[in-house]
């Protein structure tokens, strides 16, 4: 499915994704034409790491892991690679009997085994399954194990041949052969209790088939993907099931099981997908599984861009398997941390600041390398866990060096500053990593998530000052260099008196499942975003927050809030964080009344005056939130040794609002 949609043309792909269209088109309506593009290319540009499931070796096991000891091995989802991180719920113990080839089948055989439970079948009974690709031969064998009868459907030959092999009874669809008559016959007149479509198709003539063979309350389980044009009268007859199988089992998707190894307990979810991996491993081992008929192609891992032309070709095939060389084993383990130098120093950037990257996902490829890239700073070395987003960002902006090893920039002598991009949680804890270094720190909002991190924070850049060192501590607050933005306080220095602040966040809504949800990795998206705009009305007030509440609407999981913010003037700011809008209506709007006078920004794009002598309005022809101004006063800040770009007292201000506010405490300082 990737091999297909990588290779589709742009019309396709939009074929394919009609909801992605309908967000381009509304981002067309709010943000304007160009930063669309350069975000569907963004988009378009990232690498998808390919692969998966495999088989190997432990060598390490992180704290806690018990379960797994080193030299155990494992079958995994990883992708290819010499090695994978995997979580300790994504993996299960080979048996001694089973040989690396079958064990790296085990993910696959879940997708079946799923399948199979779902549809929940008994001894004896009939079931049909649709497509004999490697799922549908495996779901035969492991259907024939259970002790179901079998009928096999499928266009290919030498697959129905396997089948019967496996001991199916099978349908021949190329030969014009009637699948439901078949099937009558097949359940002796009764109606097949159950049909597993395993089958890739646009086409929905496998849903209507299955429904047309089924027996009064059969089940129909799609594990494949096909067309869901249902008739209402096919299921409503016969009061048919129909479910759609969700991958390997129970856990999958969920980031409790997954990322942090929470298994569900067994007395109330008794196959999990880890379970389930490891029921086909057991299946595997006795015999009763057999995948080494289904391996058509076996390929060295150098060779895996012919692997993949052979699966998106017409050329047959089946399981294709690839085989790292053992000779690779031993220099693998040398070396786990792997630093690859991709381009060549500039010779424009000699004598500039040296830049060092933790962290290359969207934004920092998208947004953050770029800004910098443009600054003239010479652009060294970027580390990402896999290093594959980490290289091509290096290929993409002329970075030195890719790595995997984010601590050797600490006592890299040749790196000025770091530019931390990881997420949210790590964030303190790299600061202070970079203070003590005596490295120039950079991190993208938020800079803290608690308040020991803040504590922290503040005793480690105010030891270093106390020494004599003056690093230079900023956060990605960039909103603050806008170029509206500093129209606007440029403005306001004119104006007299206390002024009112409204700042109206069409958020959008966030899954609460998305890492950013998560209290211990994200923070929530009051830590995560709504920290810009407490910053850029602190920077425009020009004055200490003294007071700050918030209101949640309720219902919501605290993504929809007002937070109020009285300053040391008198001034007074609202910042409205929605997440229940839609994404037709424009993100961000600031509206700011002073002395009689009005002033309003929209999304960045267009700032309009009521009532200002000698100015009405700022447009811009796309929209710009400062991102490489921000990143230029950084370098600047280093080169010069002037000021902080954003003082740091202020800093630790906005980040223990932010930290009381997220946490539901209102307060005054």
């Amino acid at each position: 499915m990737l091999v297909d949609f990588g290779k589709a043309g742009w019309i396709d792909k939009a074929r394919q994704q009609p909801d992605k269209v309908r967000m381009v088109l509304d981002k067309i309506g709010t943000d304007g034409l160009a930063p669309t593009v350069e975000a569907v290319m963004r988009k378009l540009d990232q690498p998808l790491p390919m692969g998966y499931c495999n088989a190997g070796e432990v060598v390490e096991v992180g704290d806690g892991v018990t379960a797994y000891t080193v030299g155990d091995r494992v079958a995994s989802n990883g992708k290819h690679a010499e090695y994978v991180a995997m979580p300790v719920n994504l993996c299960a113990r080979v048996p001694d009997g089973v040989n690396d080839e079958a064990a790296a089948f085990t993910v696959i055989g879940a997708i079946a085994l799923q399948g199979i439970r779902l549809a929940a079948p008994t001894l004896g009974e009939c079931v049909v399954v649709t497509g004999l690709g490697l799922i549908g031969l495996i779901t035969v064998q492991l259907l024939r194990a259970q002790g179901c009868r079998v009928l096999g459907l499928d266009f290919d030959s030498s697959r129905l041949t396997l089948a019967r092999q496996f001991g199916a009874e099978t349908v021949d669809l190329a030969a014009g052969e009637d699948p439901v008559e078949v099937a009558v016959r097949f359940s002796r007149g009764r109606g097949v209790d159950a049909v597993l479509v395993t089958a890739a198709t646009r086409s929905s003539e496998p849903m209507h088939q299955a429904a047309r063979m089924c027996r009064k309350r059969g089940r129909i389980v799609l594990v494949g993907v096909t067309g869901l044009e249902l008739s209402r009268a096919d299921f409503f007859e016969k009061e048919l099931t129909f479910q759609v199988s969700c991958s390997y089992g129970p856990g999958r998707y969920d980031p409790e099981y997954e990322e942090k190894g929470r298994d569900y307990p067994v007395g109330f979810v008794r196959w999990t997908e880890q379970r389930n991996f490891e029921a086909v491993l057991d299946m595997l081992a006795d015999g009763r599984l057999d995948v080494t008929p289904l391996i058509s192609h076996r390929f060295a891992i150098g060779d895996a861009s012919a692997a993949y032309e052979l699966i998106g070709s017409a050329v047959p095939s089946l399981g294709v398997v690839l085989k790292y060389p053992a000779s690779e084993k031993e220099a693998c383990e040398k070396q786990r941390a792997t630093t690859l130098r991709v381009a060549q120093s500039s010779a424009t950037s000699a004598g500039r600041v040296s830049l060092g990257f933790v962290g290359a996902g969207n934004y920092a490829a998208g947004v953050l390398i770029p800004a910098f890239a443009a600054t003239g700073a010479r652009l060294k070395t970027v580390s990402s866990a896999t290093g594959v987003s980490g290289t091509v960002a290096a290929r993409k902006f002329g970075i030195e060096f890719s790595s995997t090893d984010s601590d050797a920039m600490l006592v890299d002598a040749e790196l000025d500053a770091l530019v931390v991009t990881t997420r949210h949680a790590s964030h303190a804890r790299w600061v202070e990593r970079g203070l003590a270094a005596g490295k120039h720190v950079f991190v993208e909002k938020p800079l803290a998530m608690t308040v020991a991190e803040v504590d922290a924070m503040e005793a480690a850049y105010r030891a270093e000052a106390a020494a004599g060192r003056s690093p230079v501590l900023m956060v990605g607050f960039n909103r603050r260099f806008a170029p509206q933005v500093q129209r606007i306080a440029e403005l306001l220095r004119g104006a007299s008196g206390p002024k009112s602040f409204v700042m109206t966040v069409n958020a959008g809504a966030i899954p609460v499942s998305h890492w950013t949800q998560d209290p211990e990795v994200g923070g929530g998206r009051v830590i995560g975003e709504a920290c810009h705009f407490i910053d850029l009305l602190r920077f425009l007030a020009g004055e200490k927050i003294v007071s700050w509440q918030r209101q949640v609407m309720a219902a919501q999981t605290g993504d929809t809030l007002s937070i109020q913010l009285s300053f040391a003037d008198g001034s007074i700011g609202t910042v409205h964080y929605f997440a229940n809008g839609p994404k037709s209506f424009p993100k961000e709007r600031l509206e700011v009344f002073a002395a009689g006078r009005v002033l309003q920004l929209d999304n960045f794009r267009k700032l309009t005056g009521y009532g200002w002598p000698g100015f009405k309005k700022m447009n811009l022809w796309r929209q710009d939130k400062g991102q490489k101004a921000c990143a230029a006063a950084f370098v600047k800040a280093i080169e010069s040794g002037g000021e902080l770009p954003i003082s740091f007292d202020e800093l630790i201000e906005v980040a223990r609002v932010t930290v009381a506010v997220a946490g539901g405490q209102d307060g005054t300082s």
